[in-house]
């Protein structure tokens, strides 16, 4: 590791500590697929649920219908922790690789009247950008859907960048 990674890799793990953050570990594919694909400069990230903090019951529910936006952008960001240690594992555990989060899908399972997905959607940006600072700004689809796996208010997959 050059001076200059090592001292990135001090700042990020910095970062979190300062941020209260311990990443949860990444979780195993539950389904037919990988949690991640690296091809060559950029990271692939299946869609992450809410998992390893709290209990899964914690993040059920359907926004618009008994689960409040603060309740999905909770989750929102349970996910995108998920996605950070997704992307750890696959820059060999040095956060430091990363250039830049690229593109966040977020998918909020709606009902058929509620539309502040975007509102939602931002518990997982604004946590992006806390960890990462600039290089966490992204492009970003907030997608509401009928219903997600077990049940969750929000699922998030992700592109990055890496060195």
């Amino acid at each position: 590791m050059s001076p200059q990674t090592a001292a990135n890799h001090q700042d990020i793990n910095h970062t979190l500590t300062s941020l209260g953050i311990t990443l949860p570990p990444a979780s195993k594919p539950a389904a037919s697929y990988v949690p991640f694909v690296v091809s060559e400069n950029h990271v692939y990230i299946s869609g992450q649920l809410p998992l390893g903090i709290g209990e899964l019951t914690d993040h059920v529910g359907q926004l618009g219908n008994g689960c409040t936006v603060e309740k999905g952008q909770e989750t929102a960001k349970v996910c995108a922790l998920n996605v950070v240690a997704q992307l750890k594992e696959a820059c060999g555990g040095d956060l430091n690789r990363v250039k830049r989060c690229v593109k966040l899908v977020v998918f909020v399972n709606s009902s058929s009247t509620f539309t502040e997905q975007p509102q939602v959607a931002n518990g997982a940006s604004d946590l992006m950008v806390k960890i990462f600072g600039e290089k966490g700004s992204h492009a970003r689809s907030a997608i509401g859907c009928s219903q997600l796996p077990r049940g969750v208010a929000v699922e998030v997959e992700a592109i990055f960048e890496i060195e």
